[in-house]
């Protein structure tokens, strides 16, 4: 199951609206203890968002001050139907079905359940009340569950049928490849057979084979090209460092400046074409995120062992880029790794937002 989106805008926003229900409800209401409640549901309020990345510990948290409130009120001899902006805290069993884990999810029930059987021992709240809103909390909490089971497993079977469907073109692929070079291997050796005593034979044979090789080269472009998921196949020459004065422009906004430092010569392809598309990805960002960006230097520096990459720009630096913006920070990464280089990026500690790449000029090679 994919990780739950951290807290996002309207998260802060439902928390803001909560938190003035909460001071208006309480400046308009007589309450018992309206200091504690108000702190309670103030509590409760910005913590809330965090309930899909900590489930467990948020619903902990909110239930636990809540059991301890219940029974400080209760003590004190005090009477109250409670705070009603607390109500929002019913969201939380839903929240610990939806993203907690197994464990989470028996823990925090298992506090929930006690929530309204504490609740029984004030003379207001009657037995039926309590078996009531244990029924409406598992009620929640198994719309919850419901949903992450759905969602688990439309996701698994759009997984399994994207490997399946790639499974059976490779499969193809391999079929189709070995059928052609076994005609092309054939002929060849029929042609050195009688290339000595039958030129035209020999002339035949070669024509078989140019064949043969023009139809395989198609079947594994159309293939491959399905295997990219229906992009297509780009058999033109791969762009390297040298590429990247390309990629300056003084009439754009913001401003590109290009900068080739050292030996960039006689790199690996690999090597080549990752240090090029990691600054064209970064220039791309950069154009896309900086908030009030003039300028946008990229910097490539070779020297015996590695090329090391920078690219930065002068504006209000954005958050990162998120994971299906582009080729994305998280591939960028991953592509250096596998050259055996390292990457970093952020805020820069001056202005802006920077990029940085060291590559191995072997490319990962021993």
């Amino acid at each position: 199951m994919p990780n739950p989106p951290p807290p996002g805008q309207w998260d802060w926003w439902f928390t803001a609206a909560v938190v003035i229900a909460a001071i208006v409800e309480s400046a308009l209401r007589t309450l018992p203890w309206k200091e504690a409640q108000l702190l309670y549901v103030v509590m409760a309020a910005l913590v809330l968002p965090f309930r899909r990345t900590r489930p467990l510990a948020v619903t902990a948290t909110v239930f636990g001050v809540g059991i301890a409130l219940t029974v400080g009120t209760t003590l004190a001899g005090a009477v109250s139907d409670g705070i009603y902006s607390a109500a929002f805290i019913v969201v939380l069993p839903y929240s610990l079905l939806r993203w907690g884990s197994g464990r989470d999810a028996i823990i925090g029930m298992s506090v929930m359940a006690i929530t309204p059987w504490i609740a029984i021992v004030d003379d207001n709240v009657l037995l039926s009340d309590a078996i009531g809103g244990s029924i409406f909390l598992l009620f929640l909490g198994a719309v919850g569950a419901s949903v992450r089971y759905r969602s688990t497993s439309l996701d698994r079977a759009v997984e399994q049928a994207r490997l399946q469907e790639r499974e059976q073109l490779a499969r193809e692929l391999h079929d189709t490849v070995a059928h052609h070079v076994s005609a092309i291997a054939i002929q060849a050796q029929a042609g050195t057979t009688v290339a000595a005593g039958d030129p035209d034979a020999a002339l035949r044979a070669l024509d078989v084979i140019e064949r043969e090789a023009s139809r395989t080269l198609a079947e594994m472009r159309s293939m491959v090209g399905v295997l990219r998921r229906g992009e297509p196949v780009d058999l033109a020459p791969q762009p390297g460092v040298a590429d990247i004065k390309r990629l300056a422009n003084r009439t754009a906004d913001p401003v590109v400046e290009v900068e080739l430092i050292g030996n960039l010569t006689g790199l690996p392809a690999p090597v080549d074409t990752a240090v090029y598309r990691l600054a064209q990805e970064s220039v791309t960002n950069a154009r896309r995120h900086a908030r009030a960006a003039a300028s946008v230097l990229v910097r490539v520096i070779g020297d015996e062992d590695s090329v090391r990459l920078s690219v930065r720009d002068d504006g209000v630096a954005p958050a990162p880029p998120g994971a299906n913006a582009g080729f994305g920070l998280a591939g960028m990464a991953e592509r250096v790794k596998l050259l055996g280089g390292s990457f970093s990026a952020g805020p820069h500690p001056e202005q802006g937002w920077f990029v940085e790449a060291v590559v191995p000029r072997r490319g990962g090679t021993p």
